[in-house]
């Protein structure tokens, strides 16, 4: 049970979001009040009647206002997402409960028009009740139609990233003989070299490689799709999957591949985005 309790659970932080969400559930608990007029609202003269829900209605929002927008705000730290538990999660929203049924006791005892008793004070956690379920029930589908989102999203990456491993890369010449095709996941690097680029691939028997007839910012159009493929370097397009190690010094950064003789030059612009890239390796 315990352990149940300790399991993380989201916080909802977007306060712009729960702004919308409060102002509608303080309508709809003002629409309530008004048509089916509980907590003996229904006995009061119209003038009364009227004073009480606007401040039932303005109560719910001062409530949910203060403790999901003004409280987060001023002390974040004790409302951070990764910390959040189930544990948390329960007292939070039964403070919740605790603040909008305080309210309304406080409204009726200000006003002094309804005798309080027992029955009523039931009666009204049940109503404060309401938007305290309204407000779960749409965290959660928040998280759900969220989370669908996420798992669809990287299930479609890791699909395209699939299918683009197995897809044929053509580079096109202006030499009808200098045409190339091989397979993405076989493409090492591309080097520019004055009129032409030179692409190296590997195969059973080590590194290959061919002048083609181009220039390499095409060769960066036609690689756009495949997220590992870097351009770290005015002249150079490697694929990241390849690097065999990096080497620095006083001049920068070089990237090494395993059967090449020769190190790539990564650009002072590039240097974070290889970082970035290398730690997902």
């Amino acid at each position: 049970m315990l352990d149940f309790l300790k399991k993380s659970y989201p916080f909802n932080d977007d306060l712009k979001r729960n702004a919308k969400v409060i102002f509608f559930i303080s309508i709809s608990i003002f629409v309530f009040l008004l048509v089916f007029q509980p907590l003996e609202i229904s006995t009061l003269d119209q003038g009364d009647k009227i004073y009480l829900i606007f401040g039932l209605g303005a109560i719910t929002f001062l409530s949910l206002s203060i403790n999901l927008l003004v409280l987060p705000s001023m002390v974040p730290q004790l409302f951070l997402y990764r910390r959040w538990a189930i544990w948390k999660e329960i007292l939070w929203n039964s403070w919740l409960l605790f603040t909008i049924a305080f309210g309304y006791f406080v409204m009726y005892k200000f006003l002094g028009i309804v005798e309080f008793n027992f029955n009523m004070m039931v009666n009204m956690i049940l109503i404060a009740v309401i938007p305290l379920t309204a407000l779960i029930v749409f965290n959660h589908n928040r998280l759900l139609r969220q989370h669908l989102k996420t798992a669809y999203d990287l299930n479609s990456k890791l699909k395209n990233s699939k299918n683009a491993e197995d897809k044929l890369i053509h580079f096109d010449s202006e030499y009808q003989k200098d045409k190339l095709s091989l397979k993405s996941r076989l493409l090492v690097l591309v080097r520019s070299a004055d009129n032409y680029i030179e692409v190296f691939w590997k195969d059973e028997e080590g590194i290959k490689s061919q002048l083609i007839r181009s220039t390499l910012l095409k060769a960066q159009v036609l690689l756009e799709g495949y997220n590992y493929f870097f351009k770290c370097h005015r002249s150079y397009i490697v694929n990241i999957n390849y690097i065999d190690r990096v080497e620095g010094n006083s001049q920068g950064y070089k990237l090494f591949f395993e059967n090449l003789d020769f190190g790539v030059p990564v650009s002072k612009p590039s240097i974070q985005e290889l970082k970035e890239r290398v730690k997902f390796l």
